[in-house]
């Protein structure tokens, strides 16, 4: 790095982000800092460098830059939005995008329903979780609808007219609806439900249990058994919560477990004084710096923090940033805290042992994965003599049947691991018949366009395309996508072999490699996509075809109707006067509808 000690003596004493690159100008890492001089500096200080991640870190780092900040808060939002629009490979990164379920009671209706949701809102009602016990909220919900008549219907009450649903007649709600129970009566069941959400299950047993014996006294054994698949679930239940704490605050809690070179992260759920569920999550990349102010912060973007109290192992910097960014989503006060004795302070090994015994069962898989993903893409920059490791590899294939209904598919996968919401699909059209070459230049033509044009979904540069085919495919590709100077190959199925623009023979990589299986892996999701959207376009021509055949009705019509009614089935059944909310469609086409299928 040019100037080195010139540049760090430079940086600025103030708060701020900063991105480490490697040789490639590619972000290896974003950071934050109180002070940028003093931390950037620390990575370039031999004495301050002292584990093998870190190390494996600084030795790629070659150049960075930085982002003064107006506070340390801004800082911490700032790194977080970074490292989810880039990903570097040596941030954790929350990649699940995994949100919990809550159940949710509405106290403010006159009857409350009980429902599942996965988002809390400031609405006034009362939320019930998160539930990591495996165990689904429909199991829940019909949990409490087998011991309390509870409505589940969503109609505005009381309604004017009517009568009684199903579920009255078979017990399972008292009719709200139409004046078959008071609000004082319905709130008196709800407290009865709110008091086993908050941990006191023993009513809800005995309820249950008094409903099974009734059930088989009356000789219905089918509506007994019911009841005692409801017991065993609640037994399923209970027995996996802790009920021995003293305190009833709700708190999650959070520890990071570390082997030489993967770690695991835990966080286990309290409410009111019960473990309701503990999860673990494998860190993506070996060499992570342990950064759990940034973890946290993904964590609670996607889940709402309904909770008093944050429990870790030890301080983390930015923990007063956290709390103030914690106060502002939950609209509370949010304390995050390292307890040093106490049942809180066993809670957290507790915590800290599920995470250790995770990984030490997970490592053999860990491996594995990291060997299909990030060690296939190590692979193939040295097999296929790449200037550097292909971190985004784009695949595109062609499908069409006899020139007809032709599309093109772009299939994505980053760090080895596919990225479903970056695939798009290309509708060709300025090919005429089955043109499988001049229709992979249509495509990348566009994406090299559309990149130029910084156009969503395509202002990112490849560092690999793979274009499904042999030679000719290859040459169509280099003619319109080799300006941006990316490293283009084809991969012919057939024969399993690799085609490059730098030799005429192809490259014939070992069967086992994982960098093949990779490139095999892109290949197929790039087929798969571009098939089914061709199978989409072809159906929906064969239905307008139907339709065209009608006198009066063009493809703009067939489209029309298509889009109104969405089937063919449900065009037959309309009548003239829906057929007739078409604009432009008159009494006069929709009688020639008519009339076409019943003939039919």
């Amino acid at each position: 790095m040019k100037d080195l000690k010139a540049r760090l003596d430079a940086l600025p004493n103030k708060s701020g982000v900063y991105l480490m690159l490697d040789e490639y100008r590619d972000i290896l890492y974003v950071g934050k800092a109180k002070n940028l001089k003093s931390r950037v500096k620390q990575y370039f200080q031999t004495s301050a460098v002292n584990t093998a991640k870190t190390l494996a870190l600084v030795s790629k780092i070659a150049d960075f830059r930085y982002i003064i900040t107006h506070n340390e808060l801004e800082a911490l939002v700032l790194e977080n939005n970074l490292i989810k629009k880039h990903q570097p490979p040596y941030n954790i990164l929350l990649k699940d995008d995994k949100t919990y379920p809550y159940i949710r009671i509405n106290l403010k209706e006159p009857f409350p329903r009980v429902e599942g949701t996965r988002k809390i809102k400031k609405d006034g009602a009362r939320y019930f979780g998160p539930y990591l016990l495996g165990i689904s909220i429909k199991d829940i919900l019909e949990l409490l609808h087998s011991a309390f008549p509870l409505r589940s219907c969503s109609d505005k009450l009381p309604r004017k007219n009517g009568r009684e649903c199903l579920n009255y007649h078979i017990k399972r709600c008292l009719a709200p609806c139409m004046g078959r129970i008071t609000e004082k009566e319905y709130g008196e069941i709800i407290n009865k439900v709110i008091a086993f959400l908050s941990g006191n299950s023993k009513e809800v047993e005995s309820i249950l249990h008094t409903k099974m014996l009734s059930a088989a006294e009356e000789q219905e054994f089918e509506l007994a058994k019911i009841y005692r698949d409801a017991l065993e679930l609640l037994d399923k239940i209970t027995r996996k919560q802790v009920t021995a704490l003293a305190s009833s605050k709700d708190m999650d809690i959070f520890t990071v477990a570390s082997t030489n070179s993967h770690s695991a992260v835990n966080i286990m759920i309290i409410r009111g004084g019960k473990l309701l569920g503990s999860e673990n999550f494998p860190i993506k990349t070996s060499y992570a710096e342990i950064d759990l102010s940034s973890y946290i912060m993904q964590y609670y973007q996607l889940n709402t923090p309904n909770i008093d109290e944050i429990l870790l192992a030890g301080n983390i910097q930015f923990g007063t940033q956290l709390e103030e960014w914690l106060k502002e989503r939950a609209g509370k006060h949010i304390k995050i805290s390292v307890p040093r004795r106490g049942e809180k302070k066993r809670l957290i090994e507790l915590s800290y042992n599920n995470a250790l015994d995770y990984l030490n069962k997970q490592v053999s898989k860990i491996e594995s994965k990291v060997a299909q993903t990030l060690g296939a893409v190590n692979e193939l920059k040295e097999l296929l003599n790449l200037p550097k490791p292909p971190r985004r590899i784009e695949c595109y294939d062609i499908s069409n049947i006899s020139g007809t209904d032709k599309v093109a598919s772009m299939a994505v996968f980053i760090a080895g691991e596919k990225d479903s919401k970056s695939y798009r699909r290309f509708k060709i059209t300025s090919v005429k018949g089955a043109d499988d070459y001049a229709s992979i230049r249509e495509a990348l033509a566009r994406r090299v366009q559309r990149y130029k044009d910084k156009g969503a979904g395509f202002d990112i540069k490849p560092d690999l395309i793979v274009i499904d085919g042999g030679k000719g495919q290859l040459s169509s590709a280099l003619a319109v996508a080799s300006e941006l100077g990316i490293s283009i190959i084809a991969l012919a199925e057939k024969e399993e072999v690799i085609y490059t623009a730098h030799s005429n023979s192809p490259i014939v990589l070992p069967k086992d490699s994982y960098g093949l299986k990779l490139l095999q892996r892109v290949r197929d999701e790039a087929h798969r996509f571009a098939l089914s959207y061709h199978q989409t376009l072809r159906n929906k021509r064969m239905k307008e075809s139907q339709l065209t055949e009608i006198e009066g009705i063009g493809k703009n019509y067939a489209r029309l109707l298509l889009d109104k009614f969405k089937s063919i089935e449900n065009i037959k059944k309309a009548n003239i006067q829906e057929l007739c909310t078409i604009s432009g469609l008159g009494e006069k086409k929709a009688r020639a509808i008519i009339q076409h299928f019943n003939k039919s």
